[in-house]
């Protein structure tokens, strides 16, 4: 039987930049987020020291560990980079594939053996039209692979209703990929007798996911970065092809939008749900990126100047 929704209060923690994505924590319970303004922050536990690393000269959002004092970027509009925590010094590991540059690079798992699994979210439309990839529904999301050492990424998977968090298991057996708009995670089976094959994890999310990461109590976080919406679905699954080219040319209030929510679940490795917990949205909302860490549950947001966080 699935565990009930659960509520929780949430602390939220202002940073000195708009729309602090992503998060990702350190053994030491330091909180690193990437800002709209390309900036890298870092957040002590309590909050009350914040410092800026350096920047990526884009708009960073997944964040993931490497080796060697560096941590992984998934910048929308640089491709995939890495950034010295010393020094701010940034490296782009991959910008194109197949030689054509990447227009939404979003959200990444790194394993044991070096390589790296990341998300491009649309190969039509990029960050500052994300909801125009939804709208019209391009299904043209990918999710790549970059070897240890190479370049050049590898489709695994494309045709992804814009591909959005990834996650791998604690076994490192499978990677995990969320499709925002058809609200289901799809699983790439890296290990074992079904190495090779894609399946689906979950379906019929009850929100549409955002960012996923792999918690350190072995299971996989995942945010809902807003509830279904009956427009976009409408839009998605019975609008004529005019009236999706009526909504894109639209000014902004009129194309659907994500209602103020803060909600995230964790799935067990059987794709079993363990947790469904939710947090008051009137001061904090629209949680992007997650990450428990020792039963703090950090959040980050595409709109929120702060990150948040709250107890398990």
């Amino acid at each position: 039987m699935a565990p009930s929704s659960t509520s929780r209060t949430l602390t939220v923690v202002p940073v000195p930049g708009p729309g602090a994505e992503d998060v990702l924590v350190g053994h030491d319970g330091t909180a690193y987020t990437g800002t709209a303004d390309g900036s890298i922050f870092a957040v002590s536990p309590d909050g009350n020291i914040i410092r800026r690393i350096g920047t990526t000269g884009g708009r960073p959002l997944g964040l993931e560990w490497l080796p060697e004092g560096r941590i992984l970027i998934c910048d929308a509009r640089r491709g995939l980079l890495s950034m010295a925590l010393a020094d701010g010094r940034v490296e782009v590991l991959a910008g194109e594939v197949n030689g054509i540059p990447m227009r939404f690079c979003n959200n990444a798992a790194v394993l044991g053996d070096g390589s790296i699994w990341f998300s491009d979210s649309s190969i039509k439309w990029g960050i500052d039209d994300w909801k125009s990839d939804l709208i019209e529904d391009t299904r043209t999301g990918r999710l790549l692979r970059l070897a240890p050492g190479s370049r050049n990424p590898e489709v695994v998977i494309d045709g992804l209703c814009f591909a959005n968090g990834v996650a791998k298991s604690a076994d490192e057996s499978f990677v995990v990929v969320a499709e925002t708009g058809l609200r289901r995670l799809r699983r790439h089976w890296v290990r074992g007798e079904r190495a090779g094959q894609t399946d689906t994890f979950v379906s019929d999310l009850p929100a549409h996911p955002d960012n996923i990461a792999l918690g350190s109590d072995g299971l996989i976080w995942v945010t809902y970065a807003s509830p279904t919406d009956p427009a976009l679905t409408f839009l998605q699954t019975k609008a004529k092809p005019w009236l999706k080219a009526a909504v894109l040319r639209a000014p902004e209030a009129f194309k659907p939008k994500p209602k103020r929510t803060v909600r995230v679940a964790a799935y067990a490795a059987s794709a079993a749900l363990v947790h469904d917990v939710s947090c008051g949205a009137g001061a904090w909302h629209m949680a992007t990126g997650v990450r428990e860490q020792a039963g703090r549950v950090w959040l980050g947001s595409l709109v929120e100047p702060a990150l948040a966080w709250f107890d398990l």
